[in-house]
């Protein structure tokens, strides 16, 4: 253990000497050692897309969940822990309901993130808990348009018109900025974040390891069955 971090690392309301809370830092880095996932806002609406990087041909693949609907018109990807995504995602349907009995509308993406966020940071600042090990990437569809945002585990949040989260996120980023354009049909949104993914992962890129979420204006958050998967990702090699 290095002698700056001696002492300060014990809990996450305590600050070090130059203003860094090490246990929120080490919940970053739970984050880093994820699946990478991808996001990306094109014409009609966003698009999310996750490799699941399953080591083991044991495993169900159909048993790995790393995309979820939180409402009709919101989605998001996973990185990190997967227990605590399940949690945050659980809350976000929860406010998602109360905001609908309360104002008898769809709750705005740019609220329900907040709140999640708000949820997330609260961890940051009680002796005996931990801050939630893991990042979203939230698209969803409302009255400002498409909305796609990345949560952090500190309760800061951002938003982007293409973003990535998890262990090739300076990878995928990277591409993005070179490539992505604006007003992008859905097959070049699925074909830039395939090779997105590709130049992430360490090796090969399976097509049936791969995981698509879809909204879109006027439409529901779904995920696509993988038949469909293999039939999108077809069309935009």
């Amino acid at each position: 253990m290095r002698s700056d971090q001696t002492s300060y690392d014990t809990a996450s309301t305590i600050f070090s000497p130059d203003g860094r809370l090490f246990q929120v830092e080490y919940a970053r880095e739970a984050v880093k050692r994820g699946t990478t996932a991808v996001g990306l806002k094109y014409v009609e609406g966003a698009v999310l897309i996750i490799d699941k990087r399953i080591s083991s041909r044991l495993v169900e693949n159909r048993s790995i969940e790393k995309i979820f609907k939180i409402d009709d018109h919101i989605g998001c990807a996973t990185s990190g822990l997967v227990a605590d995504a399940r949690m945050i995602v659980e809350r976000a349907r929860v406010e998602c309901q109360i905001h609908k009995m309360t104002f008898d509308e769809h709750i705005p993406v740019d609220v329900l993130v907040k709140k999640i966020c708000d949820f997330k940071q609260s961890y940051t600042q009680q002796g005996g808990i931990r801050p939630f090990g893991t990042a979203l990437l939230v698209a969803g569809v409302d009255e400002r348009g498409t909305q796609l945002f990345e949560t952090d585990p500190s309760g800061a949040l951002m938003a982007y018109k293409a973003g990535g989260i998890g262990a090739g996120r300076n990878a995928v980023m990277s591409l993005f900025e070179e490539k992505y354009v604006e007003n992008m049909t859905i097959e070049a949104a699925i074909q830039l974040g395939m090779e997105a993914l590709t130049k992430a992962s360490e090796g090969e890129l399976k097509p049936e390891m791969v995981e698509i979420g879809l909204i879109t204006v006027g439409g529901k958050f779904h995920k696509l069955e993988p038949e469909d998967v293999l039939s999108r990702i077809g069309k935009g090699k």
